[in-house]
């Protein structure tokens, strides 16, 4: 590391090195290098002749390719860049020194973008297939931390206000099924990724034409044997110059579905540390405070939250560029793209770093949840105090005013004197209730009021999130590792 220039934090403190490396400048090049070896073994394929009749690429040529194409000699591509400044023909030029028997055959009837864009929708399928990978890990460690909380009652919230318990592990659910959603999203779109193909200067793959000799049938199938041999289902039916920019603004809105689905838990566990339920993990000699140091921030969700922050606006560069796209194609997308999709990926797998470490570690606080729910649950009980007392002969409209009265008593008692909640006291007291204290507390058992909470779990993680991972089971138990 150099201190003494600008290094992205997305390489240096939260991107995985397997990301790091679909993106780096060598995984592009070898790409190209396999792009022009799968179009020389296409066109060979498709009986290409020269002049003479004779076949234009030969099998010795295209082995004589195959055996340089993992030992790119950097240097020469390096010089001769700083010469013609154009890297597709840099890196032509460096192979074809490799390689003298198959120099004149590289790149035959190509144009940059046959390299260049093909090369970028191969990297960005591989990098979402990495993001799949790591969701897919996450949805497992919240599910496994869901059933293990199914049945713990806790406060639940509506406007952060309290509200009819829930339990732990239902909540768990609501995180779990935004994550299924994004992975929907992420599994459509890789399911419907194509390749550029090669379509020439401007999409009407003349140059191919030209080659073939106008038979279009060659030059149709050239692209199906290209996207064969690069692991694709097929090209792109129609381009201008590029594939269409279109397609990065699909891949982005995934990346900032997944973020807007992290965010949302992490800002959950972020409250929920602070009410001391539930907390991330939280290393021995981890520091939370420079200052304080007694505090556990919850540090990794905070850097969640703002990772997600970033993908969630990234989306609309891919959306400008889309849509300044000139006919048939301009260069105002080149640096854009450049910066806007490496860095999607990059803090969209930091983000699933975090997640992953994040779940695999929650602390549950049951004590804690216990004493927050139970300074609640009177509150909460009244309507079945009521229903309880309208079947032991009582009026329900005579009822319902003076348990309402009684709850305002006794919420003025908690927040405006910080006394303990005595409702159930004041009820006992009413001549209203035919019920003692004792027995207005034996029911107040917190399963009562927790509904189906507990069977949803089940069930959701049985039909829907089970099936998925089981699908999935040669790609689970993932250890998440985080730089800082």
């Amino acid at each position: 590391m150099s201190n003494d220039r600008y290094t992205s934090p997305l390489s240096e403190r939260y991107a995985s090195k397997e990301m790091q490396y679909i993106f780096s400048p060598d995984k592009k090049f070898r790409t190209w290098r396999k792009l022009w070896i799968a179009l020389a073994e296409a066109e060979n394929e498709l009986g290409l002749k020269n002049e003479k009749g004779e076949p234009a690429i030969t099998s010795e040529q295209i082995e004589e390719l195959k055996s340089h194409a993992e030992d790119i000699n950097y240097e020469v591509a390096k010089e001769r860049e700083k010469l013609v400044r154009h890297d597709v023909m840099s890196h032509v030029y460096a192979y074809g020194v490799q390689c003298p028997g198959a120099a004149g055959i590289i790149h035959l009837g190509a144009t940059s973008c046959y390299v260049g864009d093909n090369t970028d929708i191969i990297v960005m399928s591989e990098a979402l297939e990495l993001v799949r990978v790591k969701l897919i890990n996450v949805i497992d460690k919240l599910a496994a931390f869901a059933l293990e909380y199914k049945d713990l009652p806790t406060l639940a919230f509506t406007h952060f206000q309290p509200a009819q318990p829930t339990t732990a592990g239902k909540r768990a659910t609501l995180w779990i099924q935004e994550f299924m959603m994004d992975l929907e999203d992420l599994d459509y779109v890789i399911s419907t990724i194509k390749l550029l193909g090669s379509k020439g200067t401007t999409g009407t793959q003349a140059s191919f034409m030209e080659l073939f000799d106008g038979d279009e049938e060659k030059v149709k199938k050239l692209e199906t044997i290209i996207a064969d041999k690069m692991g694709f289902s097929g090209c792109f039916p129609v381009s201008g110059q590029t594939y269409s920019r279109k397609l990065d603004t699909r891949v982005l809105n995934v990346l900032a579905g997944i973020a807007a689905s992290a965010h949302k838990f992490a800002c959950d566990i972020r409250l929920l540390q602070h009410l001391k339920e539930v907390e991330e993990p939280f290393e021995k000699n981890q520091i939370g405070s420079s200052a304080m140091a007694y505090k556990r921030n919850p540090m990794r969700c905070e850097r969640i939250t703002s990772l997600s922050r970033y993908v969630m606006s990234d989306v609309t560069n891919a959306m400008y560029t889309s849509a300044c796209q000139w006919f048939e194609r301009t260069l105002d997308d080149s640096a854009n793209k450049r910066i806007s999709i490496p860095e999607g990926f990059l803090a969209t797998d930091g983000i699933l770093d975090l997640l992953a470490n994040v779940a695999d570690g929650l602390v549950v606080y049951d004590k804690v949840i216990e004493k927050h729910l139970m300074a609640e649950l009177p509150f909460m009980a009244t309507e079945n105090i009521m229903m309880d007392a309208v079947k032991a002969g009582g009026n329900r409209q005579e009822l319902h005013e003076e348990i309402r009265g009684l709850s305002m008593k006794a919420g003025e008692n908690v927040k405006k004197y910080g006394r303990e909640n005595n409702l159930l006291q004041l009820i006992a007291e009413s001549d209203k209730f035919p019920v003692g204290e004792e027995e207005l507390k034996g029911a107040l058992q917190p399963s009562k009021y927790t509904g189906r909470a507990a069977s949803q779990v089940e069930e959701y993680i049985k039909e829907f999130v089970q099936p998925v991972l089981d699908a999935n089971k040669d790609i689970l138990g993932i250890k998440a590792e985080i730089t800082v």
